[in-house]
């Protein structure tokens, strides 16, 4: 029997919790409902789940502190889709840039909703099986860089930190996730900017470009991000993972 996807709602207006909760329920997914992010956090301590659906406007910490507070700890790797009363488009920019897989503002229709949903769960699972989300440590080093995973920042062999902007960041964890391994242009679209690759179809080249140069690596022959022609990228070296400085 197929597993059932199980959806983790977390909104401070009650009656959204509970009609978006029996329409997915209808629909066929598993849904828990959390107030808040105390109430999130509780479940994921001893529970599972798919995907998280979002508010940001919540009274205490909101949606985009605890978006940030999961991209940074062992959740990191669950998909998160961020609802809003506000159709902002600040708002929309910070919760991509905190690691939101996608952004709906309220008042939405159900049914746009749960096709998102299934639309980000379809993405999650593009990798080929085998592939694994590597556990968060604190650094993943490759070559002579580590990535702290913690403060999301990129540190040279003598340990000087290189900025990196959201896009770069979430691009770099990917290749960092699967190493020398050849991911194509549309698994990377997806994977990095989910809904937001339909506008910019040549975007990854583009970032993978900027990302190679905060590498420092040669244009004309680069050591760690590699094209393999007509089927993408690959990181062409292994990672550890550390959970402490080396």
């Amino acid at each position: 029997m197929d597993r059932i996807d199980h959806v983790l709602i977390v909104d401070d207006d009650r009656d959204i919790r509970e009609l978006v909760s029996g329409y997915l329920k209808r629909n066929g997914l598993r849904v828990t409902l959390a107030a808040g992010g105390r109430q999130m956090r509780s479940f994921l301590e001893r529970d599972r789940v798919d995907l998280i659906v979002l508010d940001i406007m919540m009274p205490g910490d909101d949606g985009l502190v605890l978006c940030r507070e999961l991209r940074a700890g062992p959740h990191a790797t669950i998909p998160v889709l961020m609802l809003t009363a506000r159709n902002d488009e600040m708002d929309r920019i910070l919760g991509l840039e905190m690691g939101a897989d996608d952004y709906l503002a309220k008042p939405f229709a159900a049914r746009e909703l749960l096709a998102r949903i299934k639309a980000i769960l379809r993405r999650a699972r593009m990798l080929p099986p085998n592939l694994q989300i590597s556990e968060a440590g604190q650094f993943l080093c490759f070559g002579n860089w580590r990535l702290d995973t913690v403060a999301r920042h990129l540190l040279d062999q003598d340990g000087t930190a290189v900025a990196l902007s959201g896009a770069e960041y979430r691009l770099l964890r990917v290749f960092l996730d699967h190493p020398q391994r050849v991911l194509s242009r549309d698994q990377l679209l997806n994977l990095t900017q989910g809904r937001e690759a339909e506008l910019f179809e040549r975007s990854i080249d583009l970032l993978v470009s900027r990302l190679r140069q905060r590498l420092r690596d040669d244009a004309r022959g680069p050591s760690h991000i590699k094209t393999v022609r007509n089927e993408g990228y690959v990181l062409a070296m292994p990672v550890e993972i550390t959970r402490a400085r080396p």
